[in-house]
């Protein structure tokens, strides 16, 4: 069996969240700094079977293009030579504010919403979500 991958992907950090074996579920992994992505994920990926990696993808409330755009565009180019996976662009607009919604949702304290990793994580299971359900029929 094996797992999708997915990155909210930022200058310090990066959220990452993986599906389980039957890509039915997403589920939040870790947060890791940004300079230790690839070697976290090149071990990450000698130890699982991850077939794609999904990218979260800034975009302005029109659907423009950010001042991110770029460097995602070039990560997406550098992912995809490093690990050989096919790596998948997602629109990650509200996924930060959805993800501390649902904090206060789950009821986890003002002092853990302060945990910028753990939104970030969480923003990337959104992010994998998002993409699982326009992988169904």
């Amino acid at each position: 069996m094996s797992q999708f991958l997915a990155l909210d992907y930022g200058e310090k950090r990066t959220g990452i969240a993986v599906t389980d074996d039957s890509k039915i579920i997403a589920t939040g992994l870790t947060t890791v700094d940004t300079k230790d992505l690839f070697k976290f994920l090149g071990e990450y990926f000698q130890k699982n079977d991850v077939t794609d990696i999904v990218l979260g993808e800034p975009k302005r409330l029109n659907g423009e293009a950010t001042h991110s755009s770029s460097a995602i565009a070039k990560l997406k180019v550098k992912l995809h030579e490093t690990f050989g996976k096919p790596v998948h662009l997602i629109d990650e607009r509200f996924t930060s504010k959805m993800a501390f919604q649902s904090m206060i949702d789950s009821g986890v304290s003002k002092k853990k919403r302060k945990n910028k990793g753990l939104i970030d994580e969480i923003s990337a299971t959104i992010i994998l979500q998002s993409f699982m359900e326009t992988q169904r029929f």
